[in-house]
Parts: C-alpha cells; structure tokens; sequence
C-alpha cells in the first residue's frame, strides 16, 4: 500500500523553507543513526533553533492564509522536524523542557482519534491520556518564559486538540449509570481480548469461546432484557451497553469463522502492521535497556503512513477495493494497539540522557532487590548486606565532586541519579540499622 500523495509547496516563498529544513531534517536524523556515541544536548540545540527559525518565517508567509489548507510537503518535513528535535530531547534527558511534548502530543492525537473510530474504550484508557495532558501543559507553562512561541502556540494548538477529542470522549462514557460502569469495562476488555486472539500466531478458538461465557454471564444478569437497579428501574446508558454486547457478539463469531486468517489481499499491510505490533511489543519489555527514544521514530512514521493511506477510512486493496469487516477491524486494532505501545514507552522515559542509563538502570534494579529484602523480613546480619554496599561505592565512586561524568560531559539526569544513589544508600542503613536493634534487644 503506497502513502497518499503529498503536495509540493505552492508559494515560491516556501520553497527556500522546505530546502533549509530539508537539510535540518537529514542532520537530524543522522544524529538519530549514529549509535556509536551518546546524543548530546549540544549537538541537538542548534537544529532546535534552526527549525524555529524557519517556523517564524512559515508563519510570516502565512499569515495572511487559510491554516485550513491542505498541508503540503513543507508541512510534512516540519513535521519529521519537531519529532525527531522531541525524541531526541527525551534521548539526552530534557523529558520536562517544552520541545519534548510534541512527540507525546502527537501521539495522543493519533491514539484519540482511534479510541474514537473504533467506537469503544475504558475509563482507563481516558484517566491515564488525562493525567498525561495535565502533566504535558504543566511542561509547557514551564517553558513560557524560554522557548521560541512560535513553537510554544504550536504545542498550545496540539494540546488544545487533544483535549477536545478527549472531552468528546469523556462525554461518550459519562451517560452511563455508575452500575453499568464496570460491565462496560468488562466488554470493552472483550472485544479488545477477542482482537488479540485473533492476531495470535496460533489462533485459539477455545479462547474466544470463554470469552463468549462471559458475555452470556453478562446478559443474564438483565432482567427482560433490561438492564435495572435494585428498583427495577432501567439503568441508564444501557443502550449504549446493549449495542456493545451486540458488537461483541458479533466480533467473535466473525473472529471464530475466519480463525486468524485475514482476506488475502490485505495479508501484506496486515504482515506489516503485525511485525511494527510485535517488535514494539518486545520494546516494551525490555524498554529499561535497550530503548533509544529516537528508535520510535521509524515506528511512528510507518503507522502514519498506512494510517493516512485509508480512503474515507478504509483500506483498499491495489484495485481500490475496501476490506471486509474482519480485514478493517483487524487492520484497525494492530494500529491502535502500536500507537497504545509508543503511548506507553514515551510517558515512561525517564528524564536522564542516555549517557546516564546504564548507571541509573543499576540502580533502580539495586533499589527494587533492597525493597524485596526489606519487605521479606531483612538480613539475618549486617555481612548479607556487603554486596549491595559494595555495589553502590563503586558507583558512587564515579562521581567527581557529585557529579557523573561520561568523558568531559555532564549528562543530564544528574538529580534523578543521585537522589536514586542516595535512596539506595537509605534503604541499606535501614536494614543495618534494624539488625543492631535486634541484636541490642537479645
């Protein structure tokens, strides 16, 4: 499936802007590439100012325009821009500055306007996008006062966006009764089990039939096929319950028929789309490790692509075909679900450069093994304890008048690392100090 056709700039005056952030793009991107070193905040600062520069000079030629025109190439390429500058903020650690937010922002968009489409979502899914955007506006307020606000009005527009497609949603969930909160809940997990059943390597149908008992488990629980209180008043919402349970029937009887085989001329967008699932999957586990913010990027442009290939919302085949059902719902869920994971693995980047992951992994793991040891009783004697204190010395041996150097550099991150060395170094006078006390106490 081939990404939509993109239009050339129009005005003559934009095309020197395209050129310029053309190059800014590649010099980006290049740093993204290179692995063989730490991205640092020197090398990303100047291309921040240089795409700023040429936003101002968009915005003067513009601004006698209709913002409503249909983005051309330029739009595209400042877009690529402000990803990769927002990525790599977060790969040196600048998760808290406002050039940060827009990655995050756009992908909220992207996730909204799915829960959306698909018709269905849980409080979950909106508490957590919520508490998101509360934090991403507190970082934007921060950065009134020292960023650029040609990018600060462009965040400002983002987050205002998103914030209605989430009202909107929030208003969807809000017409159920307090009753039916948690059935909804419930059948929401359905349809999104029943989906993940059917992207299985090996299909399960004996999973998609317990799924099915519980739906008939739910609607036993109405009276005359209503939904009541203990009144026998009809709940409200149930409608909306009622067209959920329908769809769930639904779903997993097409699920059952088809047995994970999607229609051949969709197998090679559905291949794709199940490979980004996947390998962003395994991210996710191993995120702590082997994470480069940048590395999303890629994964971010692909979905955009095969998102923004849809005509009228739906896939097509090379004849111009819509899928079925079964192709555009399975299509659909292994794109949201992709977006939920880069959703996932932004908000939980950690605000320290790359340079100082490796020292703050150590010592998150260090701090989870303390906890373990403390919440399973403490040490019998103050010598179980030698080789975490060892551990932590020779880490903060590393340190040149508190600070952690990586060559000549001084990464960012250094507040979280030492106030993670110095829970660690608590955590170990804790279990010392309840060792003396027994010991005092015999």
């Amino acid at each position: 499936m081939e990404s939509p056709a993109i239009p050339v700039p129009l005005d003559p005056r934009e095309q020197p802007i395209l050129e310029n952030l053309l190059r800014t793009r590649d010099a980006l991107l290049l740093i993204k590439r290179d692995k063989s070193s730490y991205v640092k905040s020197r090398d990303v600062l100047p291309l921040y100012e240089e795409v700023v520069a040429e936003v101002e000079k968009l915005n003067s030629v513009r601004k006698e325009q209709d913002r409503r025109l249909i983005h051309n190439r330029l739009d595209y390429i400042l877009d690529d821009c402000f990803q990769l500058i927002s990525l790599l903020f977060l790969t040196v650690g600048k998760n808290n500055e406002a050039p940060a937010v827009y990655s995050l922002a756009t992908t909220i968009q992207r996730l909204l306007d799915h829960l959306e489409e698909a018709g269905f979502y849980s409080s979950k899914d909106l508490k957590s996008i919520t508490k998101t955007l509360e934090s991403t506006r507190e970082t934007l307020e921060r950065g009134r006062n020292t960023y650029s606000p040609a990018l600060l009005t462009l965040l400002e527009s983002r987050l205002e966006q998103c914030e209605q497609s989430l009202a909107k949603l929030q208003k969807g969930l809000a017409v159920l009764a307090p009753p039916l909160a948690q059935t909804h809940e419930t059948l929401v997990s359905i349809l999104r089990s029943t989906s993940a059943v059917n992207t299985r390597s090996k299909f399960s149908a004996s999973e998609v039939n317990a799924l099915r008992e519980q739906l008939k488990k739910i609607e036993n629980t109405s009276k005359d096929g209503n939904f009541v209180d203990e009144e026998g008043n009809v709940l409200a919402g149930q409608d909306d319950l009622k067209s959920l349970i329908h769809r769930c029937w639904r779903w997993t009887e097409i699920v059952l028929e088809r047995e994970g085989k999607i229609d051949a001329r969709f197998q090679e967008q559905y291949e794709r789309l199940l490979e980004i699932r996947n390998q962003l999957d395994r991210l996710s586990v191993t995120q702590a490790w082997s994470l480069r913010e940048t590395d999303l990027f890629v994964y971010q442009r692909k979905l955009d692509r095969i998102d923004e290939a849809r005509v009228n919302g739906n896939f097509v085949d090379a004849e111009g075909q819509p899928a079925d059902l079964h192709a555009q719902r399975t299509l659909l869920y292994l794109i949201r679900r992709s977006y939920a994971y880069i959703y996932a693995l932004l908000i939980s980047s950690e605000p320290v450069s790359e340079a100082l992951l490796p020292v703050y992994n150590q010592l998150q793991t260090l701090r989870r093994c303390l906890i373990e040891v403390k919440e399973s009783g403490g040490v019998a004697n103050s010598r179980e304890l030698y080789p975490y204190s060892m551990k932590l010395n020779s880490i903060d041996n590393m340190r040149v008048d508190g600070k952690f150097y990586v060559g000549p550099d001084i990464p960012e991150g250094q507040g979280s690392v030492n106030n993670l060395l110095a829970e660690c170094y608590d955590l170990v006078w804790e279990l010392r100090a309840a060792v003396v006390d027994e010991g005092d106490e015999s």
